[in-house]
């Protein structure tokens, strides 16, 4: 079911009504009362807004503590590599925390700030916007494409060049220095042997995908390296790789030109992807949905129409709050 309206809301109006729905869930007074209903009655747009931010509150406990989560564990990430005490590390969330922190994050999600996003921008040289396709030059001449919503961080330094990929997709095509070139991701690393290649973060781990040469993959400081050539990808988490596949690279990285691709893609990880093209939040919130395959190609452009021609063959609930959270269950 998806909620839309003919009724334009301005984002103060979003804003208030959210702001609203805070106060008539503490026990307002008579006075909050008498102003929340001349207000509701003022103009036809508070009234809408008053029943998409009911819509946000519906879905707050299992949306909203999802969201919650993962903010959580990437800030304990963050804090952990800091070596801050285990004490300060640990996040509890209460089931009124959880609602709290869901209207939070909703404004976040409102305003455009999202903390994950916030702590792996603050460690990098270079960032893609949500659907923005950004290609650069570093200072070796190596040329990088980042996918919409991407953060890496540059060190050339030591005799070996070291990019560390901090968020989303990047695509590298290698100059060649005489000095090694290794992309880090997820604790696991892609050495270049004279190549061009993807490498993605994905929801659990990473992987590599290259188009031209040889490209060494280590899925941790002591595993075993698995040696990949054109039209090879590989997965790997937690210090284990997966077997090597073979692929149809260009369609795989159809992205650069403004095409998603997939064949028998769980639709987790086309989720993921859409993300990174959508200005504000989608959550899945369905386990067995996101193992669903998906194959087909889709314009990156326009995540929510990828979403709707989703939902005709998949079946699924869809909602859609604000034109900036997308709920899908």
């Amino acid at each position: 079911m998806m909620n839309r309206s003919t009724i334009e809301v301005t984002p103060e109006q979003e804003r208030t009504a959210l702001a609203w729905l805070s106060v008539l869930h503490d026990q307002p007074d008579s006075g909050d009362q008498a102003t929340f209903s001349r207000w509701l009655h003022a103009d036809p747009a508070h009234a809408e807004a008053y029943a998409q931010a009911q819509v946000v509150w519906e879905l707050s406990e299992v949306a909203g503590s999802r969201l919650a989560g993962e903010e959580a564990l990437v800030m304990q990430r963050y804090l952990s590599a800091m070596n801050v005490s285990k004490r300060n590390r640990v996040w509890q969330w209460s089931s009124g925390m959880a609602v709290a922190a869901c209207l939070l994050l909703m404004l976040g999600v409102f305003a455009g700030w999202q903390p994950a996003r916030w702590i792996d921008d603050l460690g990098a040289d270079y960032v893609s916007a949500p659907g923005q396709v950004r290609t650069l030059t570093l200072a070796d001449q190596s040329r990088v494409t980042l996918d919409a919503d991407s953060a890496i961080a540059v060190n050339f330094s030591g005799g070996e060049r070291h990019v560390q990929l901090r968020r989303g997709v990047a695509f590298f095509q290698v100059s060649h220095t005489g000095e090694p070139f290794v992309v880090d991701a997820q604790n696991g690393e892609a050495r270049v042997l004279g190549t061009e290649f993807e490498v993605r973060r994905q929801p659990e781990g990473a992987q590599v995908t290259v188009l031209s040469g040889r490209v060494g993959v280590k899925a941790g400081a002591h595993a075993p390296q698995q040696i990949l050539s054109a039209d090879q990808q590989v997965a790997y988490d937690g210090g284990v790789s997966g077997a090597v596949q073979g692929v149809d690279s260009k369609a795989r990285l159809g992205w650069r030109s403004g095409w998603l691709t997939y064949s028998k893609t769980p639709l987790v990880d086309v989720v993921a992807d859409l993300k990174r093209y959508f200005p504000g939040q989608i959550v899945l919130l369905n386990t067995e949905l996101g193992q669903r395959r998906i194959s087909g190609s889709f314009p990156s452009h326009d995540p929510q129409a990828v979403l709707n021609s989703l939902q005709g063959v998949l079946g699924f609930e869809q909602n859609t709050v604000f034109g900036r959270l997308i709920v899908l269950r």
